[in-house]
């Protein structure tokens, strides 16, 4: 029925809400005290420390073979498009104060587990055996970062150069057919990440990133997006995250 329906989408949202002021909290509040850093610098941190940590790893392990530069170029390269967007239309909900120990949260919680990925590569952990050839596979990946970034960034610039002139939803260019373009983006920057290492813990962390902080956000978004008189239009005719699936 549909007050059921109703009724169960609002507590799916409820639920979400809950989940995303826990989370806040872990990464904002945690420990209390003094507030030394902006979220965005932390971020920052690990996006300009990867291509730095990628190459101590391939020194230590003296692994310098096509693979491992292969994911030097997409990590470390991704990790400078986001310094580059980061200082060209940074995200305001990046921007807010947080305790060392929220710091530390966040690092232990989300970031640091990408650093994982390249050791699992570089030291030789990782399954080596592709399902595919190897110069197929890393076309492979590089095409999916490629257009993953393209995605993301596109979807930023115009939602930070759209709000900061006319605030409200925004219904068009990135935003025309999916709902959260910025999300689709990040996940297939790191699926090529995964694929490149071609190992199970990478996917079990994006996983977790994926369920337990992307949808939560994308959940509490759109509840923003319903005050807003066009959504339900622009709700039937666009799609969650990927066109013609969901």
């Amino acid at each position: 029925m549909p007050a059921d329906k109703d009724r169960a989408a609002a507590a799916t949202r409820s639920r979400a809400a809950s989940i995303q002021a826990w989370t806040n909290w872990l990464t904002t509040d945690l420990g209390g005290g003094p507030r030394p850093f902006s979220f965005n610098q932390v971020i920052d941190f690990q996006k300009a420390g990867t291509p730095v940590f990628l190459l101590c790893l391939m020194w230590y392990y003296d692994a310098w073979g096509t693979r491992e530069w292969v994911y030097f170029a997409l990590h470390g390269g991704y990790g400078i498009v986001w310094l580059v967007k980061d200082l060209a239309f940074p995200d305001p909900a990046w921007q807010r104060r947080i305790t060392i120990g929220g710091a530390a949260a966040a690092f232990v919680g989300v970031l640091g587990w990408y650093w994982v990925f390249g050791w699992l590569l570089v030291s030789g952990a990782a399954d080596t055996a592709y399902p595919a050839p190897e110069a197929a596979w890393y076309g492979l990946c590089i095409s999916l970062c490629l257009l993953g970034c393209t995605i993301m960034t596109s979807a930023d610039a115009q939602k930070y150069f759209t709000l900061r002139e006319r605030p409200g939803l925004i219904t068009d260019g990135m935003f025309r057919y999916i709902r959260h373009p910025n999300y689709l983006g990040e996940m297939m920057i790191y699926a090529s990440f995964a694929l490149m290492v071609w190992h199970w813990l990478p996917w079990l962390v994006l996983a977790w990133v994926w369920l337990g902080v992307f949808a939560v956000n994308m959940r509490v978004k759109e509840q923003r997006m319903a005050r807003h008189p066009e959504w339900a239009a622009y709700r039937r005719r666009s799609w969650w995250l990927v066109p013609g699936v969901f």
